[in-house]
């Protein structure tokens, strides 16, 4: 097996045994932890934890590569899809079966696991969501189009500063008047 597919399936159970105490953590939020991990790694450390791609979907990014990874891994009991739910909506909680194998991991990649939890457990898996909505590169791609790891480098979105917004206000009323000198 690729040291990479071997990295994603162990990325897949550490961030499910990790959030297990989360009653917010389900496959959604599973997923935009998966996000937030490979591309705060591109950012941090010039390669993604995982390797994976991951593609614009209604609720935000994801790997591809996902649910047939996860399907592998049940059938190998190292993991179990548990119905639980979350403020009366159903949920879909991944129980992990065996430990994860943290030495396919180095240690800077550990250490930002578990910092990206920590920020992101106080979290739900709609809050997440939106965050994810508010990335530059989902937002960029269209539906089901592969998210370039390089959109991590592009500001979030922002409203404009008062003076930004002062010059662009400028700019529409010069057009709108040289518009109407011109009819």
């Amino acid at each position: 097996m690729a040291t990479r597919d071997r990295k994603f399936r162990e990325l897949i159970l550490y961030l499910a045994k990790l959030s297990e105490p989360d009653p917010k953590c389900g496959r959604t939020k599973l997923n935009k932890l998966l996000f937030y991990v490979d591309f705060r790694a591109y950012e941090s450390l010039g390669t993604s934890v995982s390797g994976q791609r991951y593609q614009k979907r209604d609720h935000g990014p994801t790997p591809g590569a996902f649910m047939p990874v996860v399907r592998s891994l049940e059938e190998e009991k190292a993991c179990a899809w548990e119905d639980r739910s979350y403020h009366g909506r159903p949920m879909k909680k991944l129980l992990v079966l065996r430990e994860p194998d943290v030495t396919v991991f180095q240690t800077e990649e550990i250490d930002l696991i578990r910092k990206t939890l920590a920020e992101l457990l106080p979290l739900d898996a709609s809050e997440l969501s939106e965050k994810t909505h508010r990335f530059a590169g989902w937002q960029a791609a269209e539906m089901d189009e592969e998210i370039p790891y390089n959109m991590v480098f592009v500001d979030d979105p922002r409203p404009p500063a008062p003076e930004e917004e002062a010059w662009a206000l400028s700019v529409i009323k010069g057009y709108r008047e040289r518009k109407a000198l011109a009819c």
